[in-house]
């Protein structure tokens, strides 16, 4: 699916952003400026446009992987329910938070479940509820991850865009110069123009791509950390009520 999603929203960003930038002489003397940028001040706004995209979706899916109500009140209630040995509540609770952190502890509780329940050896239950978590982590990680490679490319691009952009107009500017007589300043005026509009357009994209790229890093590495940190302490309360029970 995936396949015919991306072109699709490439292709889509790329009508809007040319849209746009030739519909830039509506916006009065701003967009006339704008549009001295030339061709690539629409690849500029098409990146602009991929960004934006990318940081909604990042915004939606963060927060959709946290679940329902506060994530740390959810732990804490997981850790009064296992110890209490109350593993059918935990599971309860997972269901009902329905976030990154509860998929995974619920898989890890499911199988402890299910092994407790065929009378399996303690060693067996702990090392089989550790690989569950682990392969229930592994599923979550690339999603909470997703699309933030992304946005570090689109900021390298932006960047070289507008350094592109920056390295035309100057061309123009002394190409300008060279002739002979008298300086057409109208053509001068034309290059820097160029060379200015395109190395603000790239420096505006990196850096909020940068940005957004470090808050949802960090993000995501404050989220992998308290889900590891849930999962392990899982872990030794279950080992821990797998041997009382032995």
């Amino acid at each position: 699916m995936n396949r015919f999603i991306v072109p699709v929203g490439f292709t889509l960003a790329a009508v809007i952003s040319y849209g746009i930038y030739f519909s830039l002489p509506l916006l009065g003397d701003v967009g006339n400026q704008m549009k001295q940028g030339g061709p690539l001040v629409g690849a500029l706004i098409m990146l602009i446009i991929l960004q934006t995209s990318f940081i909604i979706e990042r915004i939606w899916s963060l927060k959709k992987a946290r679940g329902r109500g506060p994530l740390p009140d959810f732990l804490i209630n997981v850790r009064k329910r296992l110890h209490t040995g109350d593993v059918a509540g935990a599971i309860e609770l997972c269901g009902h938070q329905r976030g990154s952190a509860a998929n995974v502890i619920r898989a890890g509780l499911e199988r402890y479940q299910q092994l407790r329940s065929e009378g399996a050896p303690k060693e067996k239950i702990v090392a089989e509820t550790q690989t569950a978590i682990q392969e229930a982590n592994g599923l979550e990680v690339p999603l909470l991850e997703r699309n933030l490679i992304a946005l570090s490319t689109i900021a390298s691009i932006a960047t070289m865009i507008g350094l592109l952009g920056t390295v035309i107009g100057m061309i123009r500017s002394f190409a300008a110069l060279g002739h002979t007589g008298a300086v057409d300043a109208a053509k001068l005026a034309v290059g820097i123009s160029e060379a200015l509009i395109n190395t603000a357009g790239g420096l505006f994209a990196a850096i909020s791509g940068i940005v957004a790229y470090n808050v949802f890093v960090t993000r995501v590495d404050n989220f992998n950390y308290m889900m590891d940190e849930a999962s392990y302490e899982a872990v030794q309360l279950l080992a821990a009520s797998a041997s009382d029970k032995r």
